[in-house]
């Protein structure tokens, strides 16, 4: 029992934030019968409808995972031949999306101050080929959007926004969602928005309800024209819908997500206020705070040290055009590739209590001193 009393509780790098309310809702939902619809009725419509309004977006449509949200976005555009520009420093769906509709991949480098792509990085890589922008908004810091926008409009190029890590996030007090033509968001258990597994596209383009109706087609095989047990497929689909557990967990979500983005930021902020590191996030009460990163020189040690603490790390990303399957662009980015080999993400997450940001800041500045 006095060893017990001894080891020390393990601080997750994640944590989804979940009550009695999530509970009941997918009890309700167990009860109901009715699971899952590709035509998203039910549950998921309603999450769609609440999204759209927290947003103040045109349209939600809600998918499975962020990847499938990247897939299908990208898809309404026609990019055989054609060059996405997009940052290294991300999870490699963002990637992958490109390449599943036919299009390649170019990176550019990041700022090193945000790790979100860099405009300047981004605008001399643009040439006749060039059709996507695709910018991150990693860890929940919002990418340099007016930047973004005008060099989009100046050569007449969509942009797609992977916004995976920034549900609650804001650029100059606009929600992210109602920026790009559409915005992709991911909310996997580890996110801020928490679900089993979901995603969901935000549109905002004068053509928004033909592009809505033709993403819910897509999400569901192509299926459209539905009359009773009767229906046509006109065009190729995936079977990318959302699940109405998934849905009524969301549902319960966003009705607390500014009070977990608003943890999140109290957190972030004490970490920024006391961290010794060098190189750390910045405070920024727009940013959502998906995880709060760190940069390290020994980052094997470091991170063996604070396992020992019972404090688990992670690495945000290792970037993608350094992998195994990206390698043959043969890209060299230097801010992407320094970060690369330094970063750690640590917790952040709402779950968090007082004596474990102490914790934490205690063991970090402790490697750092």
């Amino acid at each position: 029992m006095e060893m017990r009393s001894k080891m020390k509780k393990k601080i997750k790098l994640f944590h989804p934030d979940f009550s009695k309310n999530e509970e009941l809702a997918l009890i309700k939902t167990l009860k109901s019968g009715f699971w899952a619809s590709g035509s998203g009725n039910g549950q998921v419509k309603k999450f769609e409808e609440l999204l759209s309004r927290y947003l103040k977006t045109k349209s939600s449509i809600a998918v499975n995972s962020g990847t499938s949200a990247l897939h299908l976005a990208l898809s309404m555009i026609d990019l055989k031949g054609k060059e996405v520009i997009l940052p290294s420093m991300s999870f490699v769906s963002t990637a992958h999306a490109v390449i599943y509709n036919g299009g390649k991949p170019v990176f550019a480098d990041i700022d090193p101050e945000t790790l979100c792509i860099d405009p300047s990085s981004f605008e001399e890589l643009i040439n006749e080929r060039t059709k996507v922008v695709l910018p991150v908004h990693f860890a929940g810091q919002a990418c340099e959007m007016s930047k973004i926008i005008k060099n989009c409009k100046k050569n007449n190029l969509e942009l797609i926004e992977d916004a995976a890590h920034a549900i609650g996030t804001t650029y100059k007090k606009k929600k992210i969602g109602t920026h790009g033509t559409a915005v992709c968001f991911s909310f996997h258990p580890a996110k801020n928005l928490a679900m089993p597994s979901g995603g969901a596209i935000t549109i905002n383009n004068k053509k928004w309800k033909k592009y809505a109706d033709d993403l819910k087609i897509r999400r569901w095989c192509g299926i459209s024209d539905i009359k009773e047990s009767s229906y046509d497929v006109k065009e190729l689909g995936w079977n990318y819908y959302m699940n109405e557990f998934s849905a009524a967990i969301g549902i319960e979500q966003l009705k607390k997500i500014d009070m977990l983005t608003k943890k999140r930021r109290d957190n972030a902020k004490q970490f920024n206020d006391e961290l010794k590191c060098e190189y750390k996030m910045k405070y920024d009460k727009e940013c959502s705070y998906h995880f709060y990163w760190i940069r390290v020189k020994n980052r094997k040690r470091f991170m063996e040290n604070l396992k020992k603490e019972g404090i688990e790390t992670g690495i945000h990303y290792k970037p993608i055009h350094t992998m195994s399957m990206y390698r043959k662009l043969r890209v060299k980015l230097f801010h992407t590739e320094l970060v690369g080999d330094e970063i750690v993400s640590i917790p952040v997450h709402s779950y968090l209590k007082t004596e474990d940001i102490e914790r934490i800041i205690q063991s970090i500045n402790k490697f750092c001193n």
